[in-house]
């Protein structure tokens, strides 16, 4: 294919954060064929305090970075960079239009709209912010806005058929325009468990719960710390690794000061394969999953979990064969845990399966190639506005 026949894609996303929906993005810039597609990603600074996802990871994309776009809503710098959207659309003429995350997904569609290039217009839902959790009427304002973006839209993917059965019930889009697109990870070098308990500073002989991801309401740790009292009640010798930061990182400080000598906070780590590989259990303990990335890396390091029965979890861990869930209960999720921890045989099995199973369902080359068909389905789809259909 020539160079002046490739598709143009513009990927859009408030910013690099480490996340599931920056996971995708990045397995696109890196994996698309260069020469079929003109792919570009747009998007805004991480904040500080956020782990960054191309700086931990060192990846080489290349970034238009787009002032305004990152997650704080100001009105004043949201108008200025839908603006600039609308000026780098009109400069390259893109055929699809890709955005990810609700502020990017926004921004992005208007200024499509605004920009009259007549590009196939694409919204990502990593998840959703329709659970009980969410206040009220930030929850109202979300529905409300999204039915308004969906016509203005070609097709909403989602990472799981749960994702998508909800947005449809709240009234968001039409059947005909969802596509189901799980995620796709690809995770580094796999450490010996020694050298990664070495490197970590545990016990190798010692059992240890792992949690990977951001500390925020969502993902509930303080869920994550009264579950770990639970365990060491009846593992004492238990460790609890927890591999990221966030809003809540304070607050989780405090929540294991009493079982302090059995933890370590991490922050953000460039090799998460290292706690991955020093881990008996991958434990998530959220409100609220689309589908979580960090479960499938467990997946593919072998790593059995345990948790909750959220959003789209059930769709990566096959419960009782890969992990086990468990209702948003303390007890239940400190039972499996210490059932996990102490049955490795159980355990091992379970490892076994989930490597199998993330393997095959989840790598990016099936995300990259999923995502690539979708974008030649759409070529043809450039209109003028999706107003005058």
């Amino acid at each position: 294919m020539k160079p002046d026949d490739r598709i143009r894609v513009m990927e859009i996303i408030a910013r690099m954060n480490v996340g599931g929906s920056a996971t995708q993005v990045a397995g696109l810039c890196e994996r698309l064929n260069p020469d079929e597609f003109d792919h570009r990603l747009y998007t805004g600074h991480v904040d500080g305090g956020e782990g960054d996802h191309l700086r931990l990871r060192d990846t080489a994309i290349p970034v238009h970075h787009i002032p305004g776009l990152g997650r704080s809503i100001r009105p004043i710098d949201d108008y200025r960079a839908l603006l600039r959207l609308v000026r780098a659309m009109r400069a390259f003429r893109p055929h699809i239009i890709h955005t990810w995350t609700t502020k990017a997904g926004a921004l992005g569609r208007v200024a499509a709209r605004a920009s009259g290039v007549g590009a196939a217009r694409i919204h990502a839902f990593h998840g959703h912010q329709l659970h009980a959790h969410v206040p009220g009427l930030r929850r109202r304002v979300y529905v409300r806005a999204e039915r308004l973006l969906a016509p203005m839209t070609d097709r909403l993917v989602t990472v799981g058929a749960q994702v998508r059965d909800d947005l449809l019930a709240a009234g968001i889009g039409r059947p005909e325009q969802y596509v189901v697109i799980p995620p796709g990870v690809r995770l580094g070098p796999l450490p010996t468990r020694a050298a990664a308990r070495e490197a970590l500073g545990l016990p190798l002989d010692a059992p240890v719960v792992a949690y990977v991801g951001r500390l925020k309401k969502m993902k509930r740790p303080d869920r994550f710390a009264e579950v770990a009292a639970e365990v060491l009640e009846r593992v004492p010798g238990c460790r609890f690794v927890v591999c990221g930061s966030g809003a809540l990182k304070e607050d989780m400080e405090r929540a294991v000061m009493p079982m302090w000598d059995s933890f370590r906070l991490l922050g953000w780590r460039r090799d998460v394969e290292t706690v991955y590989a020093a881990a008996d259990v991958v434990l998530l303990t959220g409100d609220n999953e689309g589908t979580a990335v960090s479960l499938v890396e467990a997946g593919m390091a072998g790593v059995p979990v345990v948790a909750t029965r959220v959003g789209s979890v059930a769709e990566i861990v096959q419960d009782r064969r890969t992990g086990l869930l468990a209702g948003p209960d303390v007890e239940e999720l400190a039972g499996h845990t210490v059932q996990v921890l102490l049955d490795p045989g159980l355990a091992r099995r379970m490892g076994e399966a989930a490597r199998r199973w993330t393997t095959r369902a989840f790598g990016v080359d099936r995300l990259v190639a999923d995502t690539e068909a979708l974008y030649r389905s759409l070529r043809g789809a450039a209109r003028a506005g999706v107003g005058s259909r």
